[in-house]
């Protein structure tokens, strides 16, 4: 499977399930609508998510198109509506950032050897190389 085709897989899963939501979110309270798009959403977003990190924007655009959908269905926007602004007060990065965010997250974890064996032995310090260090 190529990541086009994983991206794809996750999309039409998230959309599955936001149309599932949709159905009961008159049913629950806004408070209780974002626990579940946490659960159903998100956890497939950013299950796995450094791995697209070197892809290009086109890849990636599906993804945040479920993030908006998402943003849309709790916030009870319509379709045509901007979601920048509901993103922003639900205090959501988009997915690109997130991407970033976990990626440095990673390397941060690694770096302060916050993290499995098998991780911070597969990275090595730039540092640490003998052909660059001198350089700063």
């Amino acid at each position: 499977m190529n990541h086009a085709q994983h991206v794809n897989r996750i999309t039409t899963t998230c959309f599955y399930h936001l149309r599932r939501l949709r159905q009961i979110k008159r049913h629950v309270d806004v408070r209780v609508m974002k626990q579940l798009i946490s659960a159903f959403i998100f956890s497939r977003l950013d299950y796995c998510n450094v791995i697209p990190s070197g892809l290009p924007l086109s890849t990636i655009a599906p993804l945040q198109r479920v993030q908006n959908a998402a943003a849309r269905l709790l916030m009870g926007l319509s379709r045509r509506d901007h979601v920048r602004s509901a993103l922003k007060e639900l205090h959501w990065l988009p997915v690109v950032y997130r991407i970033k965010f976990k990626l440095a997250l990673m390397m941060f974890t690694i770096h302060s050897r916050q993290c499995p064996d098998y991780l911070s032995s597969s990275v090595q310090a730039c540092s640490s190389d003998p052909a660059r260090i001198r350089l700063r």
